[in-house]
């Protein structure tokens, strides 16, 4: 067995835990802003060039992924949709600003999260996700 699947200590089941936490609270937040369909949220999805009737489906693929990605059974592929769902909030910002905005960061800064709390929560994961170790 990997040595990295082996080290799941305590400590680092709660830091995944926090990480991934941080990212769950945040994209419920945004998925519930979203599906009320606040109006800063309105106006954004404008600015990014979505109508209003996108708002609902866009909230409800957003709560999938993440549910997707809450339970541990399923994370991995959570972990994969909710990257996808991020891209595509990058790519759409980047198209209209044409350069680095807050919502990029905070899009990039929550995969990262995503990821970053996958990989200390889940052994198995992190023995398929290995560090390379140079043999030198």
């Amino acid at each position: 067995m990997n040595p990295e699947a082996k080290s799941n200590t305590l400590a680092m089941r709660r830091a995944g835990w926090i990480m991934s936490g941080i990212v769950i609270a945040f994209l419920i937040g945004d998925a519930g802003a979203t599906l009320l369909a606040i109006e800063p949220i309105r106006r954004a999805m404008l600015e990014v060039g979505y109508s209003h009737d996108l708002m609902r489906t866009i909230g409800a693929l957003q709560l999938i992924c993440l549910v997707l990605y809450a339970i541990p059974a399923t994370s991995g592929i959570g972990a994969i949709v909710l990257t996808g769902f991020l891209g595509g909030a990058i790519a759409s910002h980047l198209r209209v600003a044409g350069g680095l905005t807050p919502e990029i960061i905070v899009s990039i800064a929550l995969g990262l999260l995503a990821w970053g709390g996958l990989w200390f929560r889940d052994p198995p994961f992190r023995a398929l996700i290995a560090r390379r170790v140079s043999a030198d």
